[in-house]
């Protein structure tokens, strides 16, 4: 990441970015653009048995952010532990934005350190390493990128593979450690709680999930529970594993442990049942030639609507997820597509502390009225589902993943954007969304105002996570093709003539990459947009006392626990 951006223009929104060590009111300053909210979700209707499920998996949950500070850097877990024992006001305040962050990095400040070079005998690197711990430290990656490509067909898919860390022998050279092995101890404690967790529920759909995953954290092969996670129906929702793979800045082939314990909701997950009917038809109509659109989609992937109970990990630190769409295991996307869960309690929760102010600044008053969270919620879903569209191996045989290698979070979070609002689109236009979204062009403007909006809530968060690089592409194309239009006061408004055409050619341009692997392609477009151009920072200037995002607290597991 640090390779990436350094030639960049990084002057982006954050009112509060200093030097390394902060001060008590510089890190309350800095903790403040995160609001705080209640995630709350109804558990009254859970049997005994599911109650009992859900309290283990909380437990579990935290064991994974154990997992997740190892993962981000080797000095964390000790780090954390001298913080702790510094009872003064800026040990406190060290502490706290330290565990927000899951490191002593600020995640909306480029990830530098908000700490002194030296911590308790602690070195603290200025910058997150790209590599985080992944990797053996100080390790180039033209050394690693020479070990693999050295390696036999087999041995180099270990060492790419998401569940693997690579690590130095006693003889001085790389070799590949299983995840099983490297995190043994925590991974024996989560087997245990997730099996005393299917002991618990009666329901089939999660005991056997809940059964596979606790073997796989002993054997390092997710792919059994990977499918059983697939088929989980059931009202205790849970995800819980390694999963993403935005820590490895290096590669982008590593996943982090992250766990989300959520309550299903059964009334919303019923309204989504339209997109299945429709996956293959937006597969077929994608803006790209049509030699790279998948004749099969795979089968339906389910699709449902949660209320967070409890975030863990990767799934609580810094900005918050409001979906997302898993597995990332291409063997499992090709046959079964991939699994949309949407967080509707934290969705609403971001579009109150953030877009709606947002909106007042970004907006002219007679568009303010068209912010509307119906079209921001329904373009979230339609991200998620189009992560399962699009090309899953390049013309190479390789996938675009290991094809555009540190480009690809960046590509594949701005496509998704991208062919979610062609999806959409491509629905309102065939009368399909009249029921959830309407048609015409009142919903069109809701549907268009809402995402300009939603744009520079993404970019408010620093240019340091793969959905705001693809923001900022995103952001500087449209205005470039004039379907976004700059006022020049810091105000923004839709080209309704222009937008559609535009969101097509940007959307085309990413799909092609994909589908031909084209790093230097990639790496170009993101040289040319990944900046924030003066007219969009006079806005962003404007954020100064708008939370960047949530950061929430989690009264129903407590209230479960405490039972």
């Amino acid at each position: 990441m640090k390779n990436l951006l350094s030639p960049l223009v990084l002057a982006i929104a954050s009112a509060t970015a200093t030097a390394a060590p902060a001060d008590v009111a510089e890190l309350q300053k800095m903790t403040k653009r995160y609001a705080p909210v209640q995630l709350k979700a109804d558990a009254s209707q859970l049997s005994a048995g599911d109650r009992q499920a859900i309290r283990k998996l909380i437990e579990a949950a935290k064991i994974v952010d154990t997992l997740q500070l190892r993962q981000r850097w080797s000095g964390n877990e000790a780090l954390y532990a001298a913080l702790q024992k510094d009872k003064s006001a800026l040990g406190k305040a060290r502490a706290d934005y330290f565990w927000l962050n899951k490191g002593p990095w600020s995640i909306l400040d480029d990830n530098k350190s908000f700490l002194p070079a030296e911590v308790a005998g602690i070195k603290v690197p200025a910058q997150k390493p790209a590599a985080s711990n992944f990797y053996p430290e100080g390790a180039s990656k033209e050394q690693l990128e020479s070990w693999i490509n050295g390696l036999s067909a087999a041995q180099k898919q270990e060492a790419q593979w998401f569940f693997t860390t690579i690590r130095k022998g006693d003889d001085g050279k790389f070799k590949v450690v299983k995840y099983s092995d490297e995190y043994k101890p925590e991974l024996e404690k989560l087997a245990k709680l997730l099996k005393e967790a299917s002991a618990a529920t009666s329901n089939a759909s999660l005991k056997r999930f809940l059964d596979l995953r606790a073997d796989a954290f002993l054997s390092n092969d997710y792919l059994p529970s990977d499918f059983a996670w697939m088929d989980l129906d059931s009202p205790v929702d849970v995800t819980i594993g390694p999963y993403e793979t935005y820590n490895d800045e290096l590669f982008g082939y590593k996943a982090a442990f992250e766990a989300y314990v959520s309550i299903r909701d059964e009334k919303e997950t019923r309204k989504l049942d339209f997109f299945a009917k429709h996956m293959q038809e937006l597969e077929d109509n994608l803006p790209v030639d049509p030699q790279y659109r998948n004749p099969k989609v795979g089968a339906v992937a389910p699709m449902v609507v949660v209320n967070q109970v409890y975030g863990a990990g990767d799934g609580n630190m810094g900005v918050q997820t409001a979906a997302y769409n898993l597995p990332n295991d291409e063997r499992i996307i090709s046959q079964r597509g991939s699994k949309r869960v949407m967080l509707k309690n934290v969705q609403e929760e971001k579009f109150k502390a953030t877009l709606t102010p947002i909106s007042k600044i970004v907006l002219r008053p007679q568009d303010q009225k068209d912010l509307d969270f119906n079209s921001f919620f329904t373009h979230i879903l339609a991200h998620e589902i189009t992560h399962g569209l699009g090309p899953h191996s390049t013309k190479g045989g390789s996938t675009p993943r290991q094809d555009l290698k540190d480009a690809y979070s960046t590509i594949e979070e701005a496509k998704a954007d991208m062919t979610g609002l062609f999806a959409l689109i491509y629905m309102m236009d065939k009368g399909q969304l009249k029921d959830s979204l309407g048609q015409g062009e009142a919903a069109e403007r809701k549907l268009f105002t809402t995402f300009l909006a939603s744009g520079f809530r993404t970019l408010h968060f620093g240019l340091t996570s793969s959905h705001a690089r693809g923001m900022a592409i995103q952001m500087n194309y449209l205005l470039d093709k004039g379907g976004f239009v700059s006022h020049g006061d810091g105000t923004f408004s839709v080209d309704f003539k222009k937008i559609k055409q535009a969101v097509s050619d940007l959307d085309r341009e990413f799909l092609t990459i994909e589908a031909t692997g084209d790093y230097a392609r990639a790496k170009d477009m993101m040289a040319k947009y990944v900046v924030i151009r003066p007219d969009v920072q006079k806005a962003l200037d404007k954020m100064k006392t708008v939370p960047n995002d949530i950061r929430p607290s989690f009264p129903t597991a407590n209230s479960l626990l405490a039972k």
